[in-house]
């Protein structure tokens, strides 16, 4: 059965949170929604603009609320995610990930013709080529920006030579249109400690700040400056560099960002808005439960899950397979019984909500909706 055959019916009954059929994943509306003001008002406090990314929630909803509250637009990480945005009316979008295969570069000049504001970015010549093609084929234009590699030699041009020689190859695209550079620089995200955070980002940006100097220099200003995320936001503001940024996982803040001093101080300038609502189903050792949520119900590259309700505050979670999960802590198997339910604030979110159809929306202990996760699966 789909998430709204089994709890459509549930909406707006009181304390419906309890009847869902466990794992789910759940979304606490009013966390959501101050999450999403508090960073719109950060970044309009210092005249930046905001342009969150997508492959963290992947939500038409979830994105028309970021938009209402002052995003330019919204990034997405592959054009699937962008298609899927588009259909629901979302417009100025960023593709963030380079796109070179060429059935994707027929599929991006489509959805250039149908989206306004569409930009991508590119990091070599041979694609700035093809895609102004395809591009002629559909009639379309197409606003693109440079692509610097911060280090991590996974994509993006590797010096302000290349920038400069790739900035020449889109002025000669009649169909392009240069607008700027992108730099994201995803490692020093989850550095823990503030200082040291802002040291590794700070010597980053200064390389960020030759390569738009070698660009200007050559009549290249940037309008766009684009980068930036959850983890170094408070720093990117204070460097000054960026003209937008690209924060994402901030809606919702897992046990990646949990464990980062964000904003130089003790307490998360978020809160923990998104979470798995699980059940004991076992309960046969003192020591130990099992719950009805593993491998398939929570990602598993950012570590493990933190128990944030239902359980002593000492318990910890366990992976234990595909579909199970252990709760550890002395004398747990005494204190919950088979049915009792759990809330775990997720590892990762963003691969973590790709498992799942639906959010579900919750007010308190109330399911207040049932919203899609509209891109998922979109990777290509």
């Amino acid at each position: 059965m789909t998430d709204h055959e089994l709890h459509a019916h549930l909406i707006g009954q009181q304390g419906s949170r309890a009847a869902l059929n466990t794992p789910v994943l759940v979304l606490d509306l009013d966390a959501l929604d101050r999450n999403i003001a508090a960073m719109a008002a950060l970044m309009a406090a210092h005249d930046v603009a905001l342009r969150p990314h997508a492959k963290t929630h992947k939500s038409v909803d979830i994105a028309r609320r970021q938009v209402a509250a002052g995003a330019v637009g919204l990034c997405c990480a592959k054009i699937g995610e962008a298609e899927a945005l588009a259909d629901g009316g979302i417009a100025n979008l960023l593709i963030t990930s380079p796109v070179a295969a060429p059935v994707a570069i027929e599929r991006l000049a489509a959805l250039a013709a149908r989206s306004p504001g569409l930009m991508t970015v590119v990091d070599h010549p041979a694609v700035v080529a093809a895609i102004d093609r395809a591009l002629a084929g559909a009639g379309a234009t197409l606003d693109v920006l440079i692509d610097v590699d911060p280090g991590a030699h996974r994509t993006g041009v590797a010096s302000a030579t290349e920038a400069v020689a790739l900035a020449r190859a889109i002025e000669a695209a009649p169909r392009l249109r240069y607008r700027g550079v992108q730099y994201y620089c995803g490692s020093q995200q989850h550095i823990a400690g503030f200082a040291d955070r802002r040291a590794a980002i700070g010597e980053r940006t200064r390389y960020l700040g030759e390569v738009i100097a070698a660009l200007a220099d050559t009549g290249f200003v940037p309008d766009i400056v684009t980068g930036g995320g959850t983890g170094t936001h408070r720093i990117d503001l204070a460097l000054g560099v960026f003209t937008e940024l690209q924060a994402g996982s901030y809606i919702f803040m897992d046990t990646q960002y949990l464990d980062c001093d964000l904003a130089d101080g003790p307490s998360p300038p978020f809160e923990t808005a998104l979470g798995v609502d699980a059940r004991v189903v076992s309960a046969n050792h003192a020591g130990q439960v099992t719950i009805d949520a593993g491998y398939k119900s929570l990602s598993t590259d950012g570590g493990t899950a933190i128990v944030r309700r239902g359980t002593p505050p000492d318990a910890q979670f366990r992976f234990m397979g595909d579909e199970h999960g252990a709760l550890v802590s002395p004398g747990i198997g005494d204190a919950l019984a088979p049915g009792d339910p759990v809330t775990l604030t997720v590892p990762h979110c963003d691969p973590t909500v790709n498992l799942y159809d639906t959010y579900h929306v919750v007010r308190g202990e109330t399911l207040v909706d049932l919203w899609p996760v509209s891109a998922r699966g979109r990777a290509r």
